[in-house]
């Protein structure tokens, strides 16, 4: 064991504390799409103008700098509006800052590695923990090179974090490449410029408690009408009072709509976001609130009727339904998914796939899944896999960010826990000690099925080997029981098996046709009970 890393503790997942609804504001007129349009514009160009102040004040960053750069916004629009624009603009310049160091963490994996392996004799052999030697002089050359560039690189991170630099792009660095290759993108020059102006609009506003329907910039009445606060230079588009545009759109939230209209009416804060999607030509409004903080349930609560281990794969989820003495119960289950596509396909795989989980989960009666906390930011780097490409991207596809938070905030509409795991030996261990005890002539038991009940066994707080290793026999007192699998205070763990009674006699062949008895007894048990025991004489000893 001394080879091996140490295992975290299993956990319960922390729940949702947020809700998201969209609905499509139809049937909007040629005006109204100006007037969006011309909003979304002017305070797209204001958050642009404060995200670049922000990212100039660098970490010299305090409330005097925040509070002027309000000033300057509220004069251009409202002081609502400018303080929505600064939080976005905190917020997108933090999340750089994330991704930065997350960067950084990810060059230093690569830099170790390619060290690691130059430091070796060219074709030194590997082991299963660490990779050897390059296979030639000339890949040695171009591996030293490569560390050289991830070297600099490095450093120029480092320098810039220290500095408090970051680069951000509003509207993304994906869609703005794009430009560069319309041709496989399949876009044209204009498609792709209105993309380009759309997700650099900002039409948001966040709520306030207190305030007429939870929301003074962007209202929303109970029976779906909206209305914008229009910014300061374009109050001559208004068309309501108080320099306000009521759009001629209705929303009505079919999901959690019920929910909304409760936060509104007693005028509790939700926020709201109005976007276009310009490959459909359609308008939408997305509507968010914060819950309150729910605290999970203890660990122990959670493992009281079981859990369903999962193996997340590239393809599918593979589960395993486990009492809570850690014992399979039933027949494995698999829910396939396609991760090939375009991202809206993608997504609705995976909640599809999500969907029938906790179906078959709530159906069997468990109140928790065991899920590996995944994490595959180091090891997607091609310094640690060499030429495995094709591994490389089986890895890469495994939605393990959005898998988890869609997940967690699925689970919780059911009333199931989401039990965290560490997926270090999951694979190696669960088909070592499960997958042959488990197969049959009719039933192929798969390494991902071995993998799913030893998550879910160390979610249970098991360890994942069906038996633990016999006491010495000299200690068998001392040592206690050998298994496992039921805890000292378990009724019946240590009781005999009942006799079977469902059975013919062993002399009774199935036909129902008795044999023929022996006509000689073999044992001293069948001699009649009259027969005299005489003692030989021969035996006594004086």
């Amino acid at each position: 064991m001394g080879g091996l890393r140490k295992l975290a503790g299993p956990f319960v997942v922390p729940g949702p504390c947020g809700v998201t609804v969209r609905d499509r504001l139809k049937h909007l007129t040629p005006r109204d799409e100006i007037v969006l349009r011309a909003v979304g514009e002017h305070q797209g160009r204001l958050a642009s103008r404060d995200l670049r102040a922000r990212c100039a004040d660098g970490l010299e960053h305090s409330k005097e700098t925040w509070a002027a750069r309000k000033r300057d916004l509220t004069a251009q629009s409202s002081s609502r509006i400018a303080g929505a624009i600064t939080k976005a603009t905190h917020d997108q310049w933090a999340l750089a800052r994330r991704c930065q160091a997350a960067h950084i963490r990810t060059l230093e994996a690569g830099i170790r590695t390619l060290r690691h392996r130059l430091s070796l004799p060219i074709g030194a052999p590997g082991t299963k923990r660490a990779a050897g030697g390059y296979r030639s002089r000339g890949e040695w050359f171009h591996k030293s090179r490569r560390l050289a560039a991830l070297e600099a690189r490095h450093d120029a991170a480092v320098r810039d974090r220290q500095a408090g630099r970051v680069r951000v792009v509003r509207g993304g660095k994906r869609l703005l490449n794009t430009r560069h290759h319309l041709t496989q993108a399949r876009l044209t020059e204009g498609q792709w410029r209105d993309r380009w102006e759309a997700e650099r609009w900002f039409i948001a506003a966040d709520g306030e408690s207190g305030k007429r329907f939870g929301n003074e910039t962007i209202r929303v009445t109970p029976d779906g009408e909206v209305s914008i606060k229009l910014p300061a230079p374009l109050a001559h588009l208004a068309n309501a009072p108080h320099g306000r545009y009521a759009l001629t759109s209705t929303v009505a939230f079919a999901h959690r709509g019920v929910e909304w209209a409760d936060r509104i009416t007693a005028n509790r804060a939700v926020a709201y976001r109005i976007h276009l999607d310009t490959e459909r030509g359609r308008w939408y409004l997305t509507a968010s609130w914060q819950r309150p903080a729910v605290q999970t349930i203890p660990l122990e609560a959670a493992r009281a009727r079981g859990v369903i281990g999962v193996d997340t794969n590239a393809d599918h989820f593979a589960a395993y339904r486990l009492d809570r003495h850690g014992n399979p119960v039933g027949e494995p289950h698999r829910f396939p998914y396609d991760l090939s596509g375009t991202a809206d396909h993608r997504d609705a795989q995976i909640r599809h796939a999500l969907t029938r989980l906790i179906n078959w989960a709530g159906g069997a009666g468990v109140t928790a899944i065991g899920i590996e906390d995944l994490d595959f930011t180091a090891e997607k780097t091609r310094e640690k896999h060499g030429r495995k490409k094709r591994f490389r991207q089986l890895i890469s596809g495994i939605p393990t960010g959005k898998l988890k938070a869609r997940l967690v905030s699925m689970a919780a509409e059911h009333g199931l826990s989401i039990v965290a795991v560490d997926p270090a030996y999951t694979s190696l261990w669960g088909a070592q000690h499960w997958q042959k005890p488990l197969a049959t002539p009719k039933r192929k038991t798969s390494r991902h099925d071995a993998a799913g009940i030893a998550i879910g066994r160390r979610a249970l707080g098991h360890p994942v080997r069906r038996r633990t290793a016999p006491p010495p026999h000299d200690r068998r007192d001392r040592a206690g029981h050998r298994t496992a699998q039921a805890g000292p205070g378990t009724r019946g763990r240590e009781g005999t098996r009942p006799p079977a009674t469902d059975h013919a006699p062993r002399d009774v062949p199935p036909n129902g046709t008795r044999k023929r008895q022996p006509s000689a007894s073999k044992t001293v048990r069948d001699a009649p009970s009259t027969h005299q025991w005489v003692q030989d004489p021969l035996m006594h000893t004086g």
